[in-house]
Protein backbone atom coordinates (compact mmCIF):
# COMPACT_ATOMS: atom_id res chain seq x y z
CA UNK A 1 0.00 0.00 0.00
CA UNK A 2 1.19 3.41 -0.97
CA UNK A 3 2.59 5.06 2.49
CA UNK A 4 0.67 8.41 2.08
CA UNK A 5 -2.55 5.92 1.68
CA UNK A 6 -1.48 4.44 5.12
CA UNK A 7 -1.44 7.63 6.45
CA UNK A 8 -5.26 8.68 5.37
CA UNK A 9 -6.70 5.47 6.60
CA UNK A 10 -4.99 4.50 10.12
CA UNK A 11 -6.44 7.33 11.45
CA UNK A 12 -9.72 6.17 10.11
CA UNK A 13 -9.19 2.57 10.66
CA UNK A 14 -8.07 3.84 14.54
CA UNK A 15 -11.78 6.12 14.40
CA UNK A 16 -14.06 3.48 13.05
CA UNK A 17 -12.44 0.51 16.42
CA UNK A 18 -13.19 3.07 18.90
CA UNK A 19 -16.53 3.73 17.58
CA UNK A 20 -17.47 0.38 17.95
CA UNK A 21 -17.17 -0.24 21.57
CA UNK A 22 -19.98 -0.17 23.42
CA UNK A 23 -18.53 1.46 26.52
CA UNK A 24 -16.87 4.67 28.05
CA UNK A 25 -14.45 3.38 30.79
CA UNK A 26 -14.01 5.26 34.45
CA UNK A 27 -10.83 5.11 35.82
CA UNK A 28 -9.47 2.88 33.96
CA UNK A 29 -11.81 -0.24 34.94
CA UNK A 30 -15.46 0.59 34.96
CA UNK A 31 -17.04 -0.40 32.00
CA UNK A 32 -20.24 2.41 31.59
CA UNK A 33 -22.90 0.89 28.69
CA UNK A 34 -23.11 3.76 26.01
CA UNK A 35 -26.63 4.52 25.91
CA UNK A 36 -28.37 3.22 23.34
CA UNK A 37 -31.98 1.67 22.29
CA UNK A 38 -33.23 -1.20 20.22
CA UNK A 39 -32.31 -4.83 20.37
CA UNK A 40 -28.81 -5.18 22.04
CA UNK A 41 -25.88 -6.96 20.09
CA UNK A 42 -23.78 -8.08 22.90
CA UNK A 43 -20.50 -7.37 22.35
CA UNK A 44 -17.74 -9.39 25.09
CA UNK A 45 -16.23 -6.99 27.40
CA UNK A 46 -14.48 -8.65 29.83
CA UNK A 47 -13.85 -12.88 30.70
CA UNK A 48 -12.10 -15.33 32.63
CA UNK A 49 -12.14 -18.56 31.01
CA UNK A 50 -9.72 -19.94 34.04
CA UNK A 51 -7.00 -21.44 31.76
CA UNK A 52 -3.81 -20.13 33.68
CA UNK A 53 -2.34 -22.09 36.52
CA UNK A 54 -2.87 -19.81 39.19
CA UNK A 55 -5.92 -17.08 39.65
CA UNK A 56 -5.32 -14.18 37.43
CA UNK A 57 -5.02 -11.24 40.64
CA UNK A 58 -5.50 -8.62 37.62
CA UNK A 59 -8.94 -9.45 37.71
CA UNK A 60 -9.70 -11.12 41.10
CA UNK A 61 -9.32 -10.91 45.07
CA UNK A 62 -9.93 -12.74 47.75
CA UNK A 63 -13.06 -11.85 49.72
CA UNK A 64 -11.80 -11.28 53.11
CA UNK A 65 -13.35 -12.46 56.29
CA UNK A 66 -16.79 -10.32 57.21
CA UNK A 67 -19.35 -10.87 60.30
CA UNK A 68 -22.15 -11.24 58.58
CA UNK A 69 -23.35 -14.78 57.90
CA UNK A 70 -22.20 -15.20 54.41
CA UNK A 71 -18.46 -14.28 54.65
CA UNK A 72 -17.96 -15.23 58.47
CA UNK A 73 -15.96 -18.22 57.10
CA UNK A 74 -13.93 -16.31 54.06
CA UNK A 75 -10.44 -17.20 53.51
CA UNK A 76 -7.16 -16.53 51.72
CA UNK A 77 -6.34 -20.20 53.00
CA UNK A 78 -4.71 -22.32 49.38
CA UNK A 79 -6.80 -24.75 50.79
CA UNK A 80 -10.20 -23.16 49.81
CA UNK A 81 -9.10 -22.14 46.09
CA UNK A 82 -7.55 -23.97 42.94
CA UNK A 83 -7.11 -23.57 39.49
CA UNK A 84 -6.50 -26.19 36.77
CA UNK A 85 -7.75 -27.52 33.41
CA UNK A 86 -9.47 -24.75 32.73
CA UNK A 87 -11.61 -24.77 35.86
CA UNK A 88 -11.71 -22.42 39.16
CA UNK A 89 -12.89 -24.22 42.08
CA UNK A 90 -14.16 -23.10 45.19
CA UNK A 91 -14.37 -25.01 48.47
CA UNK A 92 -15.95 -25.16 51.81
CA UNK A 93 -13.69 -26.99 53.84
CA UNK A 94 -13.18 -28.30 57.73
CA UNK A 95 -10.43 -25.73 59.00
CA UNK A 96 -7.38 -27.89 59.57
CA UNK A 97 -6.17 -25.74 62.06
CA UNK A 98 -8.26 -24.41 64.68
CA UNK A 99 -5.35 -23.05 67.30
CA UNK A 100 -4.24 -20.38 64.91
CA UNK A 101 -8.04 -19.95 63.63
CA UNK A 102 -11.13 -20.91 65.82
CA UNK A 103 -13.13 -20.70 63.07
CA UNK A 104 -14.98 -24.16 62.27
CA UNK A 105 -15.15 -23.80 58.84
CA UNK A 106 -13.23 -22.19 56.01
CA UNK A 107 -14.94 -21.10 52.81
CA UNK A 108 -13.24 -19.53 49.23
CA UNK A 109 -14.29 -16.69 47.60
CA UNK A 110 -13.13 -13.98 44.70
CA UNK A 111 -14.44 -10.59 43.99
CA UNK A 112 -13.53 -7.99 41.04
CA UNK A 113 -13.84 -5.03 43.50
CA UNK A 114 -11.45 -2.30 42.29
CA UNK A 115 -10.52 -4.48 39.21
CA UNK A 116 -13.46 -4.64 37.31
CA UNK A 117 -16.80 -3.63 37.45
CA UNK A 118 -19.83 -2.35 34.97
CA UNK A 119 -23.06 -0.58 34.34
CA UNK A 120 -25.21 -2.01 32.55
CA UNK A 121 -24.89 -5.53 30.19
CA UNK A 122 -25.13 -9.13 30.36
CA UNK A 123 -23.28 -11.21 32.97
CA UNK A 124 -22.72 -15.47 32.40
CA UNK A 125 -21.51 -17.63 34.43
CA UNK A 126 -21.33 -21.25 33.89
CA UNK A 127 -20.89 -23.64 36.93
CA UNK A 128 -21.11 -26.82 38.45
CA UNK A 129 -22.66 -26.71 42.34
CA UNK A 130 -21.63 -29.36 44.67
CA UNK A 131 -24.15 -30.11 47.57
CA UNK A 132 -24.18 -30.40 51.01
CA UNK A 133 -25.90 -29.56 54.39
CA UNK A 134 -24.91 -26.08 54.91
CA UNK A 135 -23.66 -25.09 51.22
CA UNK A 136 -24.32 -21.87 50.05
CA UNK A 137 -22.66 -21.22 47.04
CA UNK A 138 -23.87 -17.48 45.28
CA UNK A 139 -23.12 -15.33 42.50
CA UNK A 140 -23.98 -11.72 42.94
CA UNK A 141 -23.04 -8.25 42.41
CA UNK A 142 -22.50 -4.98 44.77
CA UNK A 143 -22.15 -1.32 44.24
CA UNK A 144 -18.45 -0.28 43.29
CA UNK A 145 -18.72 3.48 44.54
CA UNK A 146 -21.66 3.66 47.05
CA UNK A 147 -23.88 6.02 45.20
CA UNK A 148 -26.01 6.32 47.52
CA UNK A 149 -24.51 5.61 50.71
CA UNK A 150 -23.99 2.38 52.84
CA UNK A 151 -25.62 -1.16 52.59
CA UNK A 152 -28.37 -1.81 51.63
CA UNK A 153 -29.19 1.90 50.21
CA UNK A 154 -27.10 0.58 47.03
CA UNK A 155 -28.80 -2.67 46.14
CA UNK A 156 -27.28 -6.06 45.63
CA UNK A 157 -28.19 -8.63 42.92
CA UNK A 158 -27.67 -11.64 43.26
CA UNK A 159 -27.74 -14.25 40.23
CA UNK A 160 -27.70 -17.24 41.68
CA UNK A 161 -27.96 -18.74 45.25
CA UNK A 162 -28.29 -21.96 45.98
CA UNK A 163 -29.01 -24.44 49.33
CA UNK A 164 -27.72 -27.85 50.83
CA UNK A 165 -29.46 -30.12 48.19
CA UNK A 166 -32.07 -28.16 46.62
CA UNK A 167 -33.77 -28.67 43.33
CA UNK A 168 -33.79 -24.37 42.63
CA UNK A 169 -31.78 -21.50 42.97
CA UNK A 170 -32.83 -18.25 44.38
CA UNK A 171 -32.28 -15.12 41.94
CA UNK A 172 -32.93 -12.04 43.91
CA UNK A 173 -32.81 -8.15 44.88
CA UNK A 174 -32.03 -6.42 47.99
CA UNK A 175 -32.40 -2.85 48.70
CA UNK A 176 -33.18 0.21 51.14
CA UNK A 177 -36.74 -0.29 49.41
CA UNK A 178 -37.27 -4.13 49.75
CA UNK A 179 -35.09 -4.02 53.14
CA UNK A 180 -36.01 -1.40 55.09
CA UNK A 181 -39.40 -0.16 54.00
CA UNK A 182 -40.11 -3.99 53.13
CA UNK A 183 -41.48 -3.51 49.70
CA UNK A 184 -40.74 -7.10 48.39
CA UNK A 185 -43.95 -7.03 46.42
CA UNK A 186 -44.09 -3.76 44.05
CA UNK A 187 -42.48 -5.30 42.45
CA UNK A 188 -41.46 -8.84 43.35
CA UNK A 189 -38.20 -8.65 44.17
CA UNK A 190 -36.95 -12.60 43.82
CA UNK A 191 -37.98 -15.38 41.93
CA UNK A 192 -36.72 -19.76 42.07
CA UNK A 193 -35.73 -21.26 39.25
CA UNK A 194 -35.47 -25.30 38.98
CA UNK A 195 -31.96 -26.82 38.27
CA UNK A 196 -30.30 -29.80 37.45
CA UNK A 197 -27.42 -29.90 40.07
CA UNK A 198 -26.01 -32.89 38.52
CA UNK A 199 -24.32 -30.63 35.76
CA UNK A 200 -23.16 -27.09 34.64
CA UNK A 201 -25.44 -24.64 34.23
CA UNK A 202 -25.25 -20.68 32.33
CA UNK A 203 -26.28 -18.42 35.67
CA UNK A 204 -26.85 -15.06 34.13
CA UNK A 205 -28.36 -11.62 33.93
CA UNK A 206 -29.09 -9.27 31.79
CA UNK A 207 -28.69 -5.79 33.15
CA UNK A 208 -30.87 -2.40 31.63
CA UNK A 209 -31.54 1.22 32.87
CA UNK A 210 -35.23 -0.26 33.05
CA UNK A 211 -34.73 -3.53 34.53
CA UNK A 212 -32.74 -6.80 35.44
CA UNK A 213 -33.74 -9.79 33.79
CA UNK A 214 -32.01 -12.82 35.44
CA UNK A 215 -31.70 -15.97 32.96
CA UNK A 216 -30.52 -19.93 33.40
CA UNK A 217 -28.88 -21.54 30.76
CA UNK A 218 -30.58 -18.75 28.46
CA UNK A 219 -33.84 -18.87 29.45
CA UNK A 220 -35.48 -16.12 31.41
CA UNK A 221 -36.33 -16.92 34.97
CA UNK A 222 -37.48 -13.67 36.68
CA UNK A 223 -37.65 -9.89 35.76
CA UNK A 224 -37.30 -7.07 38.31
CA UNK A 225 -38.46 -3.74 36.25
CA UNK A 226 -37.86 -0.15 37.32
CA UNK A 227 -41.24 1.42 38.76
CA UNK A 228 -42.74 4.60 39.29
CA UNK A 229 -44.64 6.31 41.45
CA UNK A 230 -42.47 4.44 44.26
CA UNK A 231 -39.67 5.53 46.67
CA UNK A 232 -37.01 6.27 44.68
CA UNK A 233 -34.73 3.83 46.73
CA UNK A 234 -36.46 1.13 44.27
CA UNK A 235 -33.82 1.48 41.85
CA UNK A 236 -30.80 2.06 42.83
CA UNK A 237 -29.20 -0.08 39.93
CA UNK A 238 -28.06 3.31 38.35
CA UNK A 239 -24.52 3.01 39.15
CA UNK A 240 -21.63 0.58 38.34
CA UNK A 241 -21.64 -3.10 39.97
CA UNK A 242 -18.60 -5.27 40.66
CA UNK A 243 -18.93 -9.50 40.48
CA UNK A 244 -18.77 -11.75 43.05
CA UNK A 245 -18.38 -15.43 43.38
CA UNK A 246 -18.30 -17.32 46.70
CA UNK A 247 -18.59 -20.95 48.38
CA UNK A 248 -20.11 -19.74 51.35
CA UNK A 249 -21.16 -22.23 54.79
CA UNK A 250 -23.77 -21.91 57.13
CA UNK A 251 -26.07 -19.31 58.38
CA UNK A 252 -29.71 -18.64 59.58
CA UNK A 253 -30.62 -18.98 56.00
CA UNK A 254 -29.36 -21.92 55.03
CA UNK A 255 -29.07 -23.52 57.88
CA UNK A 256 -26.59 -26.25 59.94
CA UNK A 257 -23.60 -27.33 58.24
CA UNK A 258 -22.98 -31.11 58.42
CA UNK A 259 -18.79 -31.05 58.61
CA UNK A 260 -18.80 -34.73 57.36
CA UNK A 261 -20.27 -34.09 54.13
CA UNK A 262 -16.72 -31.22 53.82
CA UNK A 263 -15.39 -30.36 51.61
CA UNK A 264 -17.38 -29.11 49.05
CA UNK A 265 -17.23 -26.78 45.98
CA UNK A 266 -18.65 -24.58 43.40
CA UNK A 267 -16.54 -25.49 39.89
CA UNK A 268 -16.85 -22.22 37.59
CA UNK A 269 -15.76 -22.88 33.92
CA UNK A 270 -15.92 -19.42 33.05
CA UNK A 271 -17.45 -15.94 33.43
CA UNK A 272 -18.37 -13.33 30.67
CA UNK A 273 -19.78 -10.06 30.52
CA UNK A 274 -21.04 -8.44 27.32
CA UNK A 275 -22.33 -4.73 26.52
CA UNK A 276 -23.56 -3.43 23.20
Amino acid sequence: MNKYLLLICCPAILLASCSVLPYRKADNYIYLQKEKTGNPNWKLIWEDDFNGAVIDSSKWSKIPKGTADWNKHMSSDPSCYAQSDGKLYLKGIKNPDTLTDSRPFLTGGLYTRGKFAFQYGKIEIHAKLECAAGAWPAMWMLAEKNKYGKYPNNGEIDIMEHLNRDSIIYQTTHSHYTLNLKQKDNPPHGGTAKININTYNTFGLEWYPDRLVFTLNGVETFRYPRVTGVDASQWPYDQPFYVMIDQQLGGSWVGKVNQDQLPVQMIVDWVKVYQY
